[in-house]
């Protein structure tokens, strides 16, 4: 732990530099450049509510601004869980020439994640504005629940890049399971409402990923608490698979680059 910190600390830095470096890149070129950003969750949006607004018939409260908040949510946890899987190899020219704490690299995607999260979210404020959403301080406990998806992305995150360097199909394995995940996360519909007595419990309790997105959606529109229990038996969770996969990630990180 302690050598964490120091790592932590030391390169936080250039974790910082590294994510502006990497959003600048992508949209070099582009005629739009980071409007893009906006413009990407908006259509997206746009066409799952069409969707499942209006040919299946989506009937949440708020529809449009609960599908965006599961989205958003839910594109955080999958763009950096999905690319964490190959994110050694990707990195094959630093990690073979010079020193770098691994799980730096994932820092660094989660802050660009983090950052299209955040621009999302300055979307989904104004979207509650226009649709006139009542207003509690409940909605403050935004802040805790992201902590907890960010520490479990972390944790997982580190898992999937150690056994990634090893195992060439973790790859596709991820990309399925991710698959399933989404689906059954109730992006598009309410896990509460449309899942009978008791299963509609065991979706939300067991799959972390749905459950925080139901806290935000609880927090952000109907100015309901979330259950303490829980949160912090998913904040327990999360840091157990931090430390384990951060300790994984130091045991071997010196054979990475014989592997790749």
């Amino acid at each position: 732990m302690k050598r964490f910190i120091t790592d932590f600390r030391n390169y936080f830095k250039y974790s910082i530099y590294s994510a502006k470096s990497a959003l600048n890149a992508e949209v070099a070129g582009s005629y739009l450049n980071w409007l893009w950003w906006v413009f990407n969750p908006i259509c997206m949006m746009l066409i799952y509510t069409f969707i499942f607004g209006f040919v299946f018939n989506g009937k949440e409260q708020y529809f449009p601004i609960f599908i965006f908040i599961g989205l958003t949510l839910w594109d955080y946890f999958n763009r950096t869980v999905s690319s964490s899987v190959r994110l050694v190899k990707s990195n094959k020219a630093i990690v073979t020439k010079v020193y770098l704490p691994k799980f730096v690299l994932i820092e660094t995607k989660m802050m660009v994640n983090f950052f299209k999260m955040l621009i999302s979210f300055i979307i989904v404020v104004a979207m509650m504005i226009v649709w006139r959403v009542p207003i509690s301080w409940h909605v403050f406990w935004i802040i805790p629940i992201l902590a907890i998806l960010s520490l479990l992305i972390f944790g997982i995150s580190n898992i999937v890049m150690h056994f990634g360097v090893f195992v060439d199909d973790l790859d596709n394995i991820i990309k399925i399971l991710l698959r399933f995940i989404f689906y059954a996360t109730g992006i598009f519909y309410s896990i509460t409402d449309r899942i009978p007595v008791p299963y509609n419990h065991y979706m939300l309790r067991l799959n972390p990923v749905a459950y925080l997105i139901n806290e935000a959606r609880n927090v952000l529109l109907y100015k309901s608490a979330p259950e303490w229990k829980w949160m912090l038996i998913w904040l327990a969770i999360s840091l157990g698979l931090c430390f384990f996969g951060v300790h994984k990630v130091y045991k071997f990180e010196n054979s990475y680059a014989k592997v790749i």
